[in-house]
């Protein structure tokens, strides 16, 4: 039995993301839907003074009807400027050493293409806390790629032979436990366990970038969190 998870790419996603690749045997990542300007595509939130605060990857102007393989990012991208704000927040952080040269990798990787620089930052993220997962581009899977939502989910896991699909909690409206049985699916959704842990002295802030979490945690403690910090849910 195959099980399947299906995702648009993110920047530094939350330990959820990474969760769900974890749990599936296969993984597929969206290059070839459109780029939605108010989303976490491209940006994310990290731990700064106490708060959280947003980073974004500064996009060229192009048009909203652009599929997320079609984005670039802009020449103003300033990669080291980036790492030094990433340094600025975590050098105190216990594991910042540890981490911070991993951090580095990704941000100079040199691919100007949106969905290329993300893919290269998942699957290098995913290498470091050692999921092998397997993970495919959807544009690589032979559908019909006209087709959207829970019907093109539905065909990319038969293309796949997959047998069972997780999906992240924020997906239960969006798909039919029994649309997917009768489909010869079956259908789990990922919830992420609450999570605390010491952020400095401050008050905790909660669902911030998988960064904060490697910053603060052992690889060991984040390794555990992968595997056992969710539970899968019906819908």
């Amino acid at each position: 039995m195959i099980t399947a998870a299906i995702m648009q790419p993110y920047f530094f996603p939350y330990i959820g993301y990474f969760q769900l690749i974890s749990s599936v045997d296969i993984f597929i990542i969206y290059d070839n839907v459109k780029y939605t300007k108010k989303g976490w595509i491209n940006r994310n939130r990290i731990l700064q003074n106490g708060l959280d605060t947003i980073f974004s990857l500064p996009l060229k102007k192009d048009s909203d009807f652009l599929n997320i393989s079609e984005r670039t990012l802009s020449t103003d991208f300033d990669r080291e400027k980036f790492l030094k704000q990433i340094e600025g927040n975590y050098r105190r952080a216990p594991y910042f050493m540890q981490i911070f040269p991993l951090i580095q990798d990704i941000v100079r990787h040199k691919d100007d293409n949106l969905f290329h620089y993300l893919f290269y930052s998942i699957v290098q993220t995913c290498t470091h806390l050692g999921i092998t997962t397997k993970i495919v581009t959807s544009s690589d899977i032979s559908i019909n790629h006209e087709i959207r939502g829970q019907e093109k989910v539905l065909a990319l896991c038969k293309a796949i032979g997959a047998s069972n699909y997780v999906n992240a909690i924020g997906g239960t409206a969006l798909y039919s436990t029994e649309v997917f049985q009768m489909n010869g699916l079956d259908l789990k959704f990922l919830k992420t366990n609450i999570l605390e842990y010491p952020q400095f002295e401050n008050e905790f802030v909660p669902w911030l970038s998988i960064i904060d979490i490697l910053m603060f945690n052992s690889s060991e403690k984040v390794r555990e969190i992968l595997t056992t910090g969710y539970e899968l849910v019906g819908e």
